[in-house]
């Protein structure tokens, strides 16, 4: 689950999800027919690829048809994460230990944990679940009592340039698999591709998916959202036509 807030109306925060405009122009059948995480793109079509990225990146999970959902979000530079672990269980280790491999995971993204002293633009909270609704409304909605979608979070700040910050949550103590998807998709939807579609069947970014560890579909739709060729901002329409050599360019970083 995520809440983006774009700097045209700041204030307003909306939840994600938005069915893109012009998703039929793709012409795609997506197949139901799931592979394992740890497979290769071999199995999965390019029509497949093209209609992941247009309904993860183009979309918001809750929303309706604002225009938050109809632009790429991607970090324009470097993204630095701090991570606070307020969990009883303790779960640092974890998420550091993800979080390092994202370099090797995703293609294009500069990421890696904030030095010391240095600012995070990414940011990762770890609670307990009696705390989480706690957290979530005093970090992100100011303390007061709106309702906290989702059984973790992640929130997103944009202007016109770049994404400027993402804070996500994740419940440490719901049991193991949550806690290991959660971490993982949340943390990779920080990233920009906000949507989660039922379609999906390689991905973690379908609710209904099996997935705990990151795919190779979901690595592949991250590294084409961070091919240099794709800007913060970007329509469906401006990107359609480089789509084809995203797939590729994909292909061949994602083994």
């Amino acid at each position: 689950m995520s809440l983006v807030r774009g700097a045209m109306a700041h204030a307003c925060s909306v939840l994600r999800r938005v069915r893109i405009a012009g998703l039929l122009a793709l012409g795609v059948m997506v197949a139901t027919v799931p592979v394992a995480a740890a497979g290769g793109l071999k199995s999965i079509a390019d029509a497949e690829l093209a209609a992941g990225f247009a309904r993860t990146v183009f979309g918001l999970e809750h929303g309706g048809g604002n225009w938050r959902g109809k632009v790429v979000k991607k970090f324009a530079g470097p993204v630095r994460f701090s991570v606070e672990d307020h969990s009883s269980i303790g779960r640092h280790a974890a998420v550091t230990g993800f979080i390092r491999t994202l370099p090797k995971l995703v293609a294009g993204v500069d990421a890696r944990l904030a030095a010391p002293g240095e600012a995070a633009n990414f940011r990762v909270v770890i609670v307990d679940r009696k705390n989480y609704v706690k957290q979530v409304r005093a970090d992100v909605w100011g303390g007061h009592g709106r309702a906290v979608p989702g059984q973790c979070l992640a929130a997103m700040d944009f202007d016109r340039s770049s994404i400027t910050r993402t804070t996500v949550f994740i419940v440490s103590d719901d049991g193991e698999a949550l806690f290991r998807r959660c971490m993982v998709e949340e943390i990779l939807q920080g990233l920009g591709p906000l949507n989660d579609h039922s379609s999906l069947v390689h991905s973690m970014f379908n609710d209904r998916s099996p997935f705990t560890r990151i795919t190779a579909f979901d690595r592949a739709i991250v590294s084409m959202l961070y091919d240099p060729r794709v800007r913060h901002g970007m329509t469906m329409a401006d990107v359609q036509p480089i789509m084809g050599d995203l797939i590729a360019a994909a292909r061949k970083r994602v083994r």
